[in-house]
C-alpha cells in the first residue's frame, strides 16, 4: 500500500507505519504546500495516479487542510481515501478539542511539533517577516494566543521544541499555552485506512 503523505506529517505517519509493521510505503509532498492550499489537491492528484500503477492500494495522508473539498473531490474521483477532519490539528488533539479551542479563544494560533521545528522556514521566511518584520501585525494582529500541540513524548525532545515554540511564540508577539496530545489520534486514523480491506 501506498501513502501519499502531508510533508508535515510524513514523519509521524512513517513511524506510526514501522510501530504497527504496516506493509505501507510513505511518499510525501512539499510541507510548504500547505502556504498555497489551492494546489494541494493537483499535487495530490498527480502523485495518486503515478502510484496506481505501482500499487494495489493508495490512500492520502492529509485532512482537508484548505482544499475546501478540492482534495474530496480528488478521492472520490480516483476511488481513494484520505484521513479525515480539517486540518492535522484534528488528528493529533482530536476535532472536539480544536473546535473549543475555537470557540473559547477564536484568536487561537496552533502549533505542531513539525511547525514548531520549521517555523523560520515555513511562516517567518515564507512570510517575509525575516526582511519585513514590519508585516508581524498584518499578519497575526487577530490572534491572542499560541497553542503548540505537542506530539514528542521524549523529554529531551519536548524540552529543545519547547525554547523553539517559545522562540515562534516571542517572534509574533503572543503568550504559549502547551497541551500535550502524543501521536495516538494520528495512529487511530491511519489504522482506520491502512486496515480498511
Amino acid at each position: 500500500m501506498a501513502l501519499v503523505a502531508c510533508g508535515a506529517i510524513a514523519q509521524p505517519a512513517s513511524d506510526s507505519v514501522a510501530r504497527h509493521g504496516w506493509a505501507v510505503d510513505v511518499f510525501p509532498l512539499p510541507p510548504l504546500l500547505h502556504n498555497r492550499p489551492g494546489r494541494i489537491a493537483g499535487e495530490v492528484e498527480s502523485l495518486v495516479v503515478s502510484l496506481k500503477a505501482r500499487y494495489d492500494r493508495v490512500a492520502v495522508g492529509y485532512a482537508d487542510c484548505g482544499t475546501y473539498g478540492a482534495l474530496d473531490a480528488v478521492c472520490e474521483r480516483l476511488g481513494v481515501e484520505r484521513l479525515p477532519g480539517l486540518h492535522c490539528y484534528d488528528l493529533y488533539a482530536g476535532e472536539p478539542v480544536i473546535e473549543r479551542l475555537a470557540e473559547d479563544e477564536p484568536g487561537t494560533y496552533l502549533l505542531t511539533d513539525f511547525l514548531v521545528r520549521s517555523f523560520s522556514r515555513t511562516v517567518v521566511h515564507e512570510l517575509g517577516l525575516d526582511r519585513h518584520p514590519e508585516l508581524r501585525g498584518d499578519y497575526f494582529r487577530h490572534y491572542t494566543q499560541v497553542v503548540w500541540l505537542v506530539q514528542s513524548t521524549d523529554s529531551v525532545e519536548q524540552a529543545e521544541l519547547r525554547v523553539l515554540a517559545q522562540q515562534a511564540a516571542d517572534r509574533i508577539g503572543l503568550p504559549l499555552r502547551v497541551r500535550h496530545t502524543g501521536t495516538g489520534g494520528l495512529d487511530t486514523a491511519l489504522a482506520g485506512l491502512v486496515c480498511r480491506e
